[in-house]
């Protein structure tokens, strides 16, 4: 069965791909020439292709469009320029399963189609240019590792663990990156005493749709607010969330791993993959950033609040996570933990709660410290710097403690 080509290809290497593909026997047939990157999508959602050849300077090209191409079913070639090698870099960067220099005669013409050819058998054959989700391999991390803070709704003090458990990673000597992927209500900025007005996040998710988010690229984005640890602010406002879509942030993550040994994401709460609402598929998902920091990460801190009706929401988000398939390796954290709304023994009540309704026998209890936690924020410093003694702040840092010593086998196993 002959496979369709998209081509969009621009300049006199067109014709040359084109004739190259007829004279595959039939294996390969172009069902569409595109004259721009919207013509392109739209022959991909339409099932008319299973193989684009992209010219790496296609007006509009960016990592979400790579990825629309894929969720689609159809592999990408890249065609460089043998005059901006720039141009093959970035097309690596931006996801492309091949990247070819722009053929000049009929020769490199055949040349490309076959090296195409092969990129589709080795996925199952010309039927299927991408294999079964099953079949795809997982990739361990090339380097550092992610843990995602996330809880649900009620504020149950989700910036104020992250924070807190990324400065006891710096100070533990890790080099540490603090993310805040908050697309409702981040503040990681302000509790840090950065201004709010910094690119951040927004920054590094547009350099990494346009493939140039390197190393350099994040470093100048997130600035060290102490040794070992650096800060990449959120969005200033909650409508610019369509600003990071996950393919973008997948980039971020990646980039982040090799950056620092240790990345914390402050996440959203919602977990509603909104895409399933819409008729539109290619929409940008209102949630993305927190389910992308979810399913990149390697730890989930779970956060509730120590009050009936913060342990009844993390009963049900514990749930909610199973059911999504997200955060496969937890530590539950109930955080203000206090005896004024859980009874004489505040502890024993909320582990006895949590083994009854979640299965959760080893919940790290953070102690109600408002006073030092008031100074900090008052101080924009962590507990760390502004209270060392404090109850929550040594319970804070069992927890980061924790995180180090349980990751410490897949770090060991990633870096050999």
């Amino acid at each position: 069965m002959s496979v369709g080509v998209l081509c969009a290809v621009q300049g006199s290497a067109e014709s040359i791909i084109v004739q190259a593909v007829e004279r595959t026997g039939g294996r390969l047939s172009v069902t569409r020439r595109c004259a721009d990157l919207t013509e392109l999508l739209a022959a991909a959602e339409a099932g008319l292709g299973r193989l684009a050849v992209v010219s790496g300077d296609l007006d509009l090209l960016d990592r979400e469009a790579v990825e629309l191409l894929h969720r689609a079913g159809v592999r990408v070639v890249g065609v460089g320029d043998v005059t901006r090698p720039w141009l093959g870099e970035r097309l690596a960067a931006l996801g492309a399963d091949l990247v070819v220099m722009e053929p000049q005669d009929d020769d490199a013409g055949g040349a490309m189609v076959r090296e195409a050819l092969a990129i589709l058998e080795s996925g199952g054959g010309p039927e299927s240019a991408l294999p079964p989700p099953e079949e795809v391999p997982v990739r361990r991390p090339a380097a550092g590792l992610v843990v995602a803070v996330w809880g649900p709704t009620g504020a149950p003090g989700r910036t104020t663990v992250a924070v807190n458990v990324a400065a006891e990673l710096a100070a533990a000597g890790r080099r540490t990156l603090l993310v805040d992927a908050d697309t409702y209500g981040g503040c990681v900025a302000q509790v840090v005493g950065m201004l709010d007005e910094a690119p951040g996040l927004a920054a590094a998710a547009r350099a990494a749709g346009q493939g140039a988010l390197d190393l350099m690229a994040l470093a100048r984005l997130t600035p060290q607010i102490s040794p070992d640890l650096r800060v990449l602010s959120g969005i200033s406002r909650a409508d610019r969330w369509p600003e990071l879509p996950s393919s973008s942030l997948d980039a971020v993550w990646a980039v982040s791993r090799a950056l620092c040994e240790w990345t914390v994401i402050d996440c959203g709460f919602n977990l509603e993959q909104d895409e399933l609402l819409s008729y539109d598929t290619r929409a940008p998902r209102r949630n993305a950033a927190t389910l992308s920091a979810l399913e990149a990460a390697d730890v989930v801190l779970v956060v509730g609040s120590g009050d009936p009706v913060g342990i009844q929401r993390l009963v049900r988000g514990l749930s909610e996570l199973t059911d999504l398939g997200l955060g496969g390796t937890r530590m539950v954290l109930v955080n203000r933990v206090r005896a004024s709304v859980a009874g004489a023994h505040p502890g024993d009540a909320v582990q006895q709660a949590l083994a009854r309704y979640a299965g959760v026998a080893d919940a790290h209890l953070v102690p109600d410290d408002r006073p030092s936690l008031d100074a900090a924020l008052l101080e924009a410093r962590t507990l760390r710097e502004v209270a060392p003694g404090s109850p929550a702040r040594r319970a804070l840092a069992a927890v980061a403690a924790q995180v180090d010593v349980m990751l410490a086998p897949v770090a060991a196993a990633v870096a050999g």
